[in-house]
């Protein structure tokens, strides 16, 4: 696998977006580019089906800022899609060519299983979710997919968007009782007419902007904590709140409204509907949000290609990997730092009052990836970093939930940073889960102090009971620990406080 910059434009219906992938040798993927322009081409469809001339010659306009950026970048890969709008155009044929010939651009026309294909490749591959419902809202088409164990089972993709079910619905502003009515009653009517849709119980993952913008103002309504949008969950009753709000609401009200994008101001109402009537008819609870859609999917599929594989067998894993690449984290040391780690919690976890579980293990695991990420920015300020930085990362395969766990033990200092840390999420935990973060995070500290030359002196971890106050703590080494010894004999004081004992450090250097 070579250095590359890969671009993907996505020629929509409500909007066209740019976005460049940088992917170097090692597998390391970021995104450098990501470019929009509304365009709106659902709105410029006649009455005979065609897009008009003053449609294609905005879709012209846009690709020219895009090809001035794709040549800068040097791209050469580039992968020009469009979905809807086009597709249901009559003289796509003519805007084809148009496109061949007065830009840098070859475009491809999906069809509505390829649309629905890489939402669904976005999502299974972005998030832990194993078994849910995805919808991708667009200005002129709306995709709805079913998977299960990560599989696609179905799909279908509705000939509206929320471009036309504005248009066909909500002549007024705001839009009148009736008319929501008789929207309620098309959409549900269209989404029960298919059988695998009702009674999933399963999650609702939307995609797209529109789904984006619900999300945004959900959390900026409660003033949400934890930053980022990608797997937020909302409840049913935090969707029919939302949403009863903004009929509430006039457009220019809509247009000042925290968390909604102004050009999505006059099309949210039915998209949000849109939303809401799917959760009912498949009676879903929980909605999650993917920031990951189309684009992310041809990205995914392009890279699978080059590597040879279906999908990430691990999501999370992968995430960390790349974190690893962007911030130079070396990995062999966080291998070793993890087995210590694991050998300490396994030996330690029954000297603690709380009960602790493989998932609470798991968590140690992935946040020993991350230990002291802050060390990229600063040595001194470590901890703070590290914190800030996870808690406003997006990390794929993580719940919310997960990722905040992770952020609170890889930046662990002390009991009462640790409490700090903890004020905006206060509710987020009870005594019980901080007791165990606060364990997880001293034995991640104390694993680390074991490694502090980079040496990787210690071979095994293994503890006796001295008397009922007293922990023995033997550690094996491979030639002589003075700095890892100074280092824990230091660190260790965390750890006592966690399990209520004295800790008796014997080290012993066995030669291999």
């Amino acid at each position: 696998m070579q250095n590359q910059n890969i671009a993907f434009i996505d020629i929509g219906s409500n909007s066209i977006r740019l976005v460049i992938f940088q992917l170097d040798k090692r597998g390391f993927y970021n995104e450098i580019q990501n470019l929009k322009v509304v365009a709106r081409l659902s709105s410029h469809i006649n009455k005979e089906g065609n897009i008009t001339n003053k449609g294609i010659s905005v879709l012209l306009e846009a690709l020219k800022y895009f090809h001035d950026i794709t040549r800068t970048y040097h791209v050469t890969n580039i992968k020009c899609v469009a979905t809807a709008a086009i597709r249901q155009a009559n003289n796509q044929a003519k805007i084809i060519n148009k496109v061949s010939e007065e830009t840098d651009f070859s475009m491809d026309i999906l069809s509505d299983y390829e649309e629905a294909f890489y939402g669904y490749l976005a999502v299974t591959n972005s998030t832990n979710i194993i078994d849910g419902l995805t919808i991708d809202i667009g200005g002129g088409s709306t995709e709805v997919t079913l998977f299960k164990n990560r599989k696609l089972i179905n799909y279908f993709s509705f000939p509206f968007g929320a471009i036309t079910l504005k248009q066909n619905f909500l002549e007024n502003e705001p839009p009148t009782k009736e008319e929501l009515t008789k929207l309620k009653a098309f959409l549900t009517e269209q989404f029960q007419s298919l059988e695998w849709i009702k009674k999933q119980q399963v999650p609702l993952i939307g995609i797209g902007g529109s789904a984006r913008n619900l999300a945004l103002i959900h959390q900026r309504k409660i003033n949400y904590p934890l930053n980022g949008l990608h797997h937020y969950e909302m409840s049913y009753d935090n969707m029919l709140d939302i949403i009863t709000n903004l009929k509430k609401l006039s457009l220019k009200e809509r247009q000042g409204l925290d968390g909604l994008s102004k050009d999505r101001a006059d099309i949210i109402i039915p998209a949000a509907e849109a939303i809401f009537t799917l959760m009912s008819v498949a009676k879903v609870s929980t909605f999650i949000m993917s920031n990951k859609g189309l684009r992310n999917g041809l990205f995914y599929k392009e890279l699978f290609q080059q590597k040879n594989i279906e999908n990430f067998p691990n999501i999370a894993e992968e995430s960390f990997y790349q974190l690893s690449q962007k911030y130079e984290i070396d990995i062999d040391q966080i291998n070793y730092i993890s087995k210590l780690a694991t050998d300490l919690f396994n030996t330690l976890k029954n000297h603690n009052k709380n009960s602790f579980t493989e998932d609470d293990l798991k968590i140690l695991q992935l946040s020993c990836h991350v230990l002291y990420l802050g060390e990229y920015i600063s040595h001194e300020a470590s901890s703070q970093h590290t914190f800030y930085l996870l808690t406003n990362l997006s990390i794929d395969g993580l719940t919310h939930l997960e990722r905040l766990k992770i952020s609170l033990i890889a930046s662990f200092k002390s009991r009462n940073t640790l409490t700090s840390y903890l004020s905006n999420f206060k509710d987020w935990f009870t005594i019980e889960d901080v007791e165990k973060l606060e364990l997880l995070g001293a034995i991640l500290k104390f694993s680390y102090s074991l490694n502090r030359t980079k040496k990787q002196i210690v071979t095994k971890v293994k503890i006796d009971q001295k008397s009922s106050g007293v922990l023995n703590l033997d550690l094996i080494c491979k030639s002589e620990p003075y700095f890892e010894k100074t280092q824990a004999q230091k660190q260790k004081k965390h750890l006592e406080k966690t399990v209520n004992k004295q800790i008796e450090l014997l080290f012993q250097v066995v030669m291999p």
